[in-house]
């Protein structure tokens, strides 16, 4: 499939416009205005589309940001069309993107990330060597859209130093180390007691999410919440006690897990 994808640099307003459509379509929200994405392709944005038959299939939306000390680029959105996603093509782009952020001089790009949503994390994380950071509770309020379906808008703050190689080695899953696991009614249970993160020599934990967060908001949407509610304080504890979300181990149909490790650890 990927053999006939042509992925560009986005360059005119009749392009932008077609990257509209498809912000439409993947996300069901008013998509991003045509004056704000003009000017960002004129100031060191990045916008690409990924082209099947000269229809849009794909684009990625990013921008220069800066944190008062480093500059890096902003990769804000990533769409693909339904029947193109988990072709690879989410990976093609990305190191698309990353070719044309080291000619422009950047060194990092920084995204964010629904947390429970396994394929983005595989992604991210596996697949790309990228980093989760920081942990962002309802990052952009009540956005609406159908694949936010009215849950809180948590969300994972990657970093991707994408000139760096980084061998992902991720341990075996082991039961002790695991900190939120799946009960038999597919409930979310917290193992441990996460005040003991703070005082543990462990270098690393696990920390099972749905497999498919979607299927599972659609279908039983009080169980969703719990799973965002109860991963939510996981998550912060561990980002707080400076561990870092370094890959996503795939476990079976219903159920993966997160690898965290301390600092550098592997």
């Amino acid at each position: 499939m990927l053999d006939n994808v042509i992925i560009k640099q986005l360059t005119s307003l009749e392009e932008l416009y077609e990257m509209q459509t498809l912000e439409k379509s993947v996300w069901s929200i008013t998509p991003t205005p045509i004056p704000q994405t003009y000017t960002t392709l004129n100031h060191g944005g990045i916008l690409l589309g990924a082209y099947m038959e000269k229809q849009m299939v794909g684009f990625i939306y990013s921008f220069p940001g800066f944190d008062g000390k480093d500059n890096y680029l902003c990769s804000h959105m990533l769409g693909i069309l339904p029947a193109y996603r988990k072709s690879g093509l989410g990976v093609k782009m990305k190191l698309r993107q990353a070719e044309i952020a080291k000619e422009h001089g950047y060194t990092m790009m920084t995204w964010t990330f629904d947390p429970l949503e396994s394929v983005n994390a595989y992604l991210n994380l596996h697949k790309l060597g990228a980093r989760g950071m920081k942990y962002k509770e309802n990052h952009y309020g009540d956005i609406g859209g159908k694949l936010n379906n009215g849950l809180p808008t948590d969300r994972i703050q990657v970093e991707w130093h994408f000139n760096e190689q980084r061998a992902t080695c991720t341990p075996s899953l082991k039961e002790e180390y695991v900190l939120l696991q799946s009960s038999q009614d597919a409930e979310p249970l917290v193992t441990k007691p996460l005040s003991q993160i703070e005082k543990s020599r462990k270098r690393g934990y696990f920390v099972a999410v749905p497999a498919n967060f979607q299927t599972l908001k659609q279908k039983e949407y009080p169980l969703a919440l719990k799973w965002r509610l109860q991963s939510r304080k996981v998550f912060q504890s561990l980002f707080a006690n400076g561990f870092v979300a370094k890959d996503l181990l795939r476990f079976n149909d219903t159920i993966n897990y997160y690898y965290f490790a301390k600092g550098g650890a592997l």
